[in-house]
């Protein structure tokens, strides 16, 4: 019993002793964005890992995906998340109630922690984005929802363009 308390002991002061730098703190959900992906998908540095980022509660034309065309507002809703979020803004990430994705993508409700706007939100408003329900994650969707209402009425972005998030580019003619 001896030796089993002295093996203990002397793991433990090896463990307290350690001349390991202790991990740096950061706030939950802190980040760094390193770019957009596409118009509703972002890559952000979180402490020493990087990760994908898929806004919650919206959905965006899409503008790269591989096994679809580019869709009417596509590269429009790319590019303003690229001026909303580019390379290097702090951001801070709030969960709902799933973590991740099915294509294992982190799920976030994205605020700029310059100005604490919620991006998800600013691209329903301006027409970038449609309110996309997407259960069991709806914390914000009552506020989506409006938003999407009120730039429907107001005829922002795609709304009087496309009608929806889903419309092909059309080829040219010919």
């Amino acid at each position: 019993m001896r030796i089993f308390l002295s093996l203990v002991a002397v793991t433990l002061f090896g463990a307290c002793s350690s001349t390991r730098p202790a991990p740096v703190a950061t706030p939950a959900g802190a980040g760094v964005v390193v770019h957009p992906i596409d118009g509703d998908t972002v890559e952000v540095r979180l402490g020493a890992t990087t990760e994908r980022v898929r806004l919650i509660g919206i959905d965006t034309p899409e503008s790269v995906a591989r096994d679809r065309p580019v869709e009417c507002f596509g590269p429009e809703a790319k590019a303003r998340l690229a001026e909303l979020l580019p390379a290097r803004t702090e951001v801070r990430l709030e969960r709902d109630v799933e973590a991740r994705d099915r294509y294992g993508r982190l799920l976030a409700y994205v605020y700029r922690t310059s100005d604490g706007a919620q991006v998800n939100l600013v691209l329903v408003s301006e027409g970038f984005a449609e309110s996309r329900r997407f259960e069991p994650n709806v914390a914000h969707q009552a506020e989506l929802d409006a938003a999407e209402d009120a730039a429907r009425a107001a005829g922002r972005g795609l709304w009087p363009a496309c009608g929806s998030t889903n419309v092909p580019i059309a080829p040219p003619p010919g």
